[in-house]
C-alpha cells in the first residue's frame, strides 16, 4: 500500500512519525507532504522520515493565506505523482487532495474552534477521527477514541526519553527549572485570540525566577531576554518532550504543549483567551483529571505557578495522576496503523462511531 501523510505543523510530525516507521517496517510505501512551518522540517530530518515540502509559511496571520495558491498547486502535483492508496491529515489540504486524486482520506482532528476548517474539509473526508472529549458532532463518519492526538507519541507504549536533558541544558542534577512557552497566535484558528501581554510575560518570568531556573520558548521569536532572569530554550525541538518531562512546571498560553505536559506528568498552567466554559474538550477533561490548571486571570496564573514551584510534592502527584489517567487511554499510533493496513476505520477496535447512527462501519473504497 502507498500512504500519503500531511504534516502542516510540528505537532503533526509527532502525530504520525511512529505510524510512518511501523508502516515502512511492514513493507508499505509512505510519503510525508510537509509545510515548512516552524521546526516541522527539522523534526522530519531528525526522525529520518520520507518527505517532500509543498510550501512555506511563517508565524504571521497573513502568511498562510498569501501562500495558499502555491501550496495547493504543488501539493496536488506531488500527490498525483505519488498516486497514494490512502491519505492521512488534519484538515483541508489533505481532504481536498483526496478529492482531487479520488483517494480515500482519513482526518484526525482535535480542535473544536476550527469551524471553518471543519466546514471545508469534513465533507470531502471518508472518515473523521477525534478524541472522545471532542465536543462537536461532525456527522455520521465521525469516530472517536479514548485519548488525545498526543497519545500517538506520549502514550507509555510509545514514549521513551531520548537524552540526558540536564546535561544538554548545563544544569546540576538537582537544579529545578520551569519552562514558559509563548504563542505567536499566527495560525488561522488563532484569529481574534491571544495570550500573555508583553508586560505579563516579563512579570511571569521574574516571579518564577525567584524559585527556579527559567527557560523561555517564544514561538514568535521576538522576546528580548537580555534584561530578564531567563535562558532561551535552545535544544533541538525533538528533545522538547524530554525537557518538559524533567521540568518542575510548564506555564503556557499555547495549546498542544499543555496537553503534552499533562501526559508527561508535569504540573502545567495554561492561560489564553480560549479558556472558559466554551473551552476545548481536551483541556476541560485534563482539568477534571487535575492534570492541567486552566486560568483566564493573570493574577491567578502567577499565584498558582508560584504555589506549584514551591510545592515539593507537586511533581510526584502529577506523575501518579498521569499513570492512572493514561492507563485508560488508547495508543493512537496503534489505531492509525490498524486503519491504514485494513483500509478502514473498522480495522481498529478502539474507534467508536460518534453519532447515534448504529450502521455498521464499512471499509473505505480503495483505488486498488
Amino acid at each position: 500500500m502507498r500512504y500519503l501523510v500531511f504534516t502542516n505543523t510540528p505537532a503533526h510530525v509527532h502525530l504520525y512519525r511512529n505510524a510512518v516507521d511501523r508502516l515502512e517496517a511492514r513493507g508499505h510505501s509512505v510519503l510525508v507532504l510537509a509545510r515548512d512551518y516552524g521546526c516541522t522540517v527539522d523534526l522530519l530530518e531528525w526522525y529520518d522520515l520520507p518527505y517532500d515540502v509543498y510550501g512555506y509559511c511563517d508565524t504571521s496571520k497573513g502568511s498562510l493565506f498569501r501562500q495558499l495558491p502555491r501550496h495547493y498547486a504543488r501539493m496536488l502535483r506531488l500527490a498525483r505523482r505519488y498516486d497514494p492508496d490512502l491519505i492521512f491529515g488534519m484538515g483541508s489540504y489533505s481532504a481536498h487532495t483526496g478529492l482531487a486524486t479520488r483517494t480515500p482520506t482519513i482526518l484526525i482532528l482535535d480542535s473544536e474552534p476550527t469551524s471553518v476548517d471543519h466546514l471545508i474539509s469534513q465533507p470531502f473526508a471518508d472518515a473523521v477521527v477525534t478524541p472522545d472529549a471532542f465536543r462537536k458532532d461532525l456527522g455520521e463518519d465521525h469516530f472517536t477514541f479514548a485519548g488525545f492526538k498526543e497519545c500517538a507519541y506520549l502514550h507509555p507504549e510509545e514514549y521513551t526519553p531520548q537524552a540526558d536533558i540536564r546535561e544538554r541544558f548545563g544544569l546540576d542534577p538537582d537544579e529545578r527549572y520551569a519552562i514558559v512557552r509563548f504563542n505567536a497566535f499566527g495560525s488561522h484558528h488563532d484569529v481574534g485570540k491571544g495570550g500573555f501581554a508583553p508586560a505579563q510575560r516579563a512579570e511571569l518570568v521574574e516571579r518564577l525566577a525567584d524559585e527556579v531556573t527559567v527557560f523561555v520558548s517564544d514561538e514568535g521569536g521576538e522576546m528580548d531576554l537580555s534584561a530578564l532572569p531567563a535562558r532561551q530554550f535552545d535544544v533541538h525541538p525533538a528533545l522538547m518532550h524530554d525537557a518538559i518531562r524533567e521540568a518542575a512546571l510548564l506555564v503556557a498560553d499555547t495549546q498542544t504543549i499543555v496537553t503534552e505536559a499533562a501526559l508527561l506528568g508535569t504540573p502545567v498552567v495554561r492561560s489564553n483567551s480560549f479558556v472558559g466554559a466554551d473551552d476545548m474538550g481536551n483541556f476541560l477533561e485534563l482539568e477534571g483529571a487535575d492534570l492541567v490548571r486552566n486560568l483566564a486571570d493573570f493574577e491567578a496564573v502567577l499565584s498558582t505557578a508560584e504555589d506549584l514551584v514551591a510545592d515539593p510534592d507537586a511533581k510526584s502527584r502529577w506523575r501518579r495522576r498521569r499513570r492512572q489517567y493514561l492507563s485508560t487511554k488508547a495508543d493512537l499510533t496503534d489505531i492509525i496503523v490498524d486503519v491504514a493496513t485494513s483500509g478502514s476505520v473498522s480495522g481498529s477496535a478502539d474507534l467508536v462511531r460518534h453519532s447515534s447512527d448504529e450502521t455498521p462501519v464499512e471499509p473505505l473504497a480503495s483505488a486498488r
